[in-house]
């Protein structure tokens, strides 16, 4: 079967975690054997009890920062980092945004030039300093150096919180191509609230005729106050 690892990574707030844990999750789903590795470590809070709750009551590993879900702010490699190239099945690595959160993949360099691994861009036109494909290009540039990692695909996730609705994925939709078109990598999904999927295939048929994949997704991360 061998080891699969999935990059997510992007600009601060762009949907990386929420992504991640569907992503996790529906590949779970598909019968894979399937781990997710929180190495946000400029804000490693994501895995709160309810998150790995979601995730390991749908046979999805966890490994998270021993701090994770703490008041500690102590930025560490969770101990299994290493590990994990070792695990069969699917590795999803949910990275920190920017380049200061992507720096930490420097440190599996050695195992990723040795993996097929795929790094999946997400964008997101209505968040700040990506709202034109030239502002999220130069991110994602920033993001590789960084890393010195390849990115291979772009995720459109131009969502805007509860406030999402199907025209406001459309309309991202030639935004995104254009990212894809500036960084040189294919658009490989757009996604979109679940309950809004039936709705954006009906008033909007030519998404169907595009060669990016529409994703649904549920709406998994929340903020405290939601």
């Amino acid at each position: 079967m061998g080891t699969k690892i999935i990059i997510i990574c992007g600009h601060y707030g762009c949907g990386k975690t929420n992504f991640a844990l569907n992503l996790a999750i529906d590949k779970a789903k598909q019968g894979e054997k399937v781990t997710l590795i929180d190495l946000d470590l400029v804000n490693p809070y994501f895995v709160s009890a309810e998150y790995r709750s979601i995730l390991e009551g749908s046979d999805v590993k966890v490994i998270a920062s021993p701090f994770a879900g703490t008041n500690v702010d102590t930025p560490t490699l969770p101990p299994e980092s290493f590990l994990m190239f070792n695990t069969e099945g699917t590795i999803i690595m949910d990275v920190g945004g920017d380049d200061a959160g992507a720096v930490i993949l420097g440190r599996f360099r050695q195992y990723l030039n040795e993996t097929d691994y795929e790094m999946y861009y997400l964008v997101n036109k209505y968040r700040s300093l990506t709202t034109t494909a030239e502002e999220a290009a130069v991110i994602a540039g920033e993001i590789e150096a960084a890393s010195r990692c390849r990115i291979t695909g772009i995720v459109n996730n131009s969502h805007l919180k509860t406030e999402t609705t199907a025209e406001l994925v459309a309309d991202s939709v030639e935004y995104a191509k254009e990212v894809a078109h500036l960084t040189g990598h294919p658009l490989l999904y757009v996604t979109v609230p679940e309950k809004l999927e039936d709705e954006l295939r009906s008033n909007h048929a030519e998404i169907d005729k595009n060669t990016f994949e529409l994703y649904p997704v549920k709406t998994l991360v929340k903020a405290v106050w939601e």
